[in-house]
């Protein structure tokens, strides 16, 4: 099972902090509350955070110093929660590298959108290092095994995702049949060679013809091939 997203609540008013701890947890949301500034700031460069909601008006270090000072060593999301309702406050905040703010008094539903929101993103951010296949719309992830068309995941089997993966890898070159066979079957397969067929069937089901693209082509007599 996925470690629930643990969020760090920086706020000195006590009422609001169990809140949205009681809150959030109910979402299914890991959390830890810290009332003073300068501990917030050692705690969140010290442990590990998937996103801070933290208050601007605190004890000892105020919210825009310790996004400022945060921002110098680490990239953790970070929502500011400010009284006051001054667009420089929010100007500030996002300079120094705030991904977002929200002012009191707020709804709890709209807190739990920019953190689900903020998440989502980041999840879909690839790693600077991480190779990526790109056909059109289509993202394709060769180390997650993840396709996403559009931003939406689309779930493939294990041999679904190889087929496509070779196909994507050799565009626009055409692939005959026996070299797929070979290629994600293997050398040793005694099957039906239409087992080709079939598979690009269910890819064009799950691809083409869900999100209306069209990469997928056959060349008569030949084979197979990915085109943008």
């Amino acid at each position: 099972m996925d470690e629930k997203p643990k969020i760090f609540i920086v706020e000195d008013e006590k009422q609001i902090a169990r809140f949205l701890q009681i809150y959030l947890e109910k979402e299914g949301f890991q959390t830890a509350i810290e009332k003073n500034g300068k501990r917030a700031y050692e705690r969140i460069i010290q442990e590990k955070y998937d996103l801070v909601l933290l208050d601007v008006m605190l004890p000892d270090m105020d919210g825009l110093e310790i996004c400022r000072r945060v921002r110098e060593l680490s990239d953790v999301p970070i929502i500011m929660l400010t009284a006051r309702d001054d667009v420089k406050d929010k100007v500030d905040g996002l300079n120094i590298g705030a991904n977002d703010y929200v002012t009191k008094p707020f709804a709890s539903e709209e807190v739990l959108a920019r953190i689900r929101g903020i998440l989502r993103r980041r999840n879909e951010e690839p790693r600077k290092d991480e190779k990526r296949l790109i056909v059109g719309n289509v993202l394709l992830y060769p180390d997650r095994y993840e396709v996403q068309v559009n931003g939406e995941l689309v779930e493939l089997t294990h041999k679904e995702f190889e087929l496509f993966q070779y196909l994507v890898e050799n565009k626009p070159n055409v692939l005959t049949r026996d070299q797929i066979l070979q290629r994600v079957w293997g050398y040793d397969f005694y099957g039906n060679t239409n087992v080709v067929d079939v598979y690009i069937s269910y890819l064009r089901t799950k691809i083409d013809d869900k999100y209306d693209e069209r990469h997928i082509h056959t060349v008569r007599g030949v084979g197979y091939v990915v085109r943008d």
